[in-house]
């Protein structure tokens, strides 16, 4: 299978209501779209790296470059299979949501090369829906959560995320608890708001009877997470310590985790996501799929990474209108009166861009022709880009 065409275009859309978390508010939802062509189909990724580096070190900005520059210049254009673009890329260190956005993309490509829903491809179950929750950020007061969840509980969503920090945790979600009730599946998210010295505290969390707490300490730490699950009840999810497989077998290893969220941009990509899902399967560790607030199309490629049968908790793959008045895929993805989302039966992700829509969003596009072979140090330090603003 032959590429022509890596084509990296930025959007800029509005989200329906702010979404805040414990390092910031979003209003807009700004990301690198990734189209690949060749053999007269396209395949579609979206990197879910952010404005600046809060969440991750990677931004808006470093994926550019690091596309630019050193990835789209590696990947050749005879194509056996996906698995050739994470060894072509394998040399290059971090950079995974970039590096995930072009890999995904060519696995959606690769799909409809060979007419079979990724899932399929990706080794997923015969499903015709996966379940799904909801992330809520942080309101205004506790009143107001009350509200927000309970309407989205109505809705049908299965399980409630509530993000957390420190003054916004305890309070709220005993408000929380007592509105809902006992059956309700809550959990929190702390994005790497407090540290061990807040272990008082956080055995404070124990008595409501949440899913699990998500990345309490450090962004990078497993070691603490280890001494804090001994103190505890509640289970600890890691996320943003979460890389490789080989993360999760030291994290479990430890005791440091008892449940994986699994984010493909954060991990780089499928390869990496297919291991950690088979590892995760095989120790029989929860595991859910997380999000970023994606557009259309990185949302249908959560839903098909989401039929791999180790995926044993609802993510975060809400509905398209849970964050937008109007998605960037002609056929949005829409909650189910079970609290599901439909996997879409077409050949790759199986959702069609909405180019138009596309188009007025866009911010930036930039066309790569794709080599035979990838450009050498030399040939890469020699070519020349003009520097641009992706601050509208």
């Amino acid at each position: 299978m032959h590429l022509e065409q890596i084509i990296m275009q930025f959007v800029s859309l509005p989200l329906k209501t702010p979404f805040e978390t414990s390092f910031g508010r979003e209003e807009t939802k700004r990301a690198w779209l990734i189209t690949v062509r060749g053999e007269g189909l396209e395949g579609y990724g979206e990197c879910v790296s952010s404005d600046e580096p809060l969440y991750s070190e990677e931004t808006h900005a470093s994926a550019y470059y690091a596309l630019r520059d050193h990835i789209i210049p590696r990947i050749r254009s005879d194509i056996g299979h996906p698995y050739d673009i994470f060894n072509q890329l394998k040399s290059l260190r971090g950079n995974r949501m970039a590096k995930a956005a072009v890999e995904t993309a060519v696995w959606d490509w690769y799909a409809k090369c060979l007419s079979r829903p990724l899932c399929q491809v990706l080794g997923g179950r015969a499903v015709a829906s996966i379940p799904v929750g909801v992330s809520i950020g942080i309101q205004p007061d506790g009143r107001q959560l009350c509200q927000v969840a309970e309407s989205f509980w109505r809705e049908g969503y299965r399980r409630l995320k509530v993000k957390i920090r420190p003054g916004w945790d305890l309070e709220p979600l005993t408000l929380l608890r007592r509105h809902l009730g006992a059956k309700v599946p809550i959990m929190a998210d702390a994005n790497s708001a407090y540290t061990f010295l807040d272990v008082d505290h956080l055995k404070a969390f124990d008595p409501l009877e949440l899913m699990m707490i998500e990345q309490p300490l450090a962004y990078d730490d497993i070691i603490e997470h280890g001494k804090l699950a001994h103190e505890i009840t509640t289970p600890i999810c890691l996320d943003e310590s979460i890389h490789t497989a080989d993360d999760v077998a030291k994290a479990w290893e430890i005791g440091a985790l008892g449940v994986v969220n699994l984010k493909i941009g954060r991990v780089g990509g499928y390869a990496s996501s297919l291991a950690i899902e088979e590892f995760s399967r095989n120790h029989r560790i929860p595991l859910w799929c997380g999000g970023m607030l994606e557009t259309g199309i990185g949302r249908a490629h959560n839903v098909h990474l989401t039929t791999l049968p180790g995926f044993t908790l609802p993510g975060d793959t809400s509905a398209s209108s849970r964050y937008f008045d109007h998605d960037i895929i002609t056929e949005p993805f829409v909650l189910n009166a079970d609290g599901t989302l439909s996997v879409p039966k077409g050949p790759g992700i199986g959702v069609a861009p909405d180019r138009k829509r596309i188009r007025d969003l866009l911010v930036y596009e930039e066309v790569f022709a794709v080599s035979p072979q990838p450009l050498t140090n030399s040939e890469r330090r020699e070519r020349r880009f003009p520097e641009i603003d992706l601050g509208r």
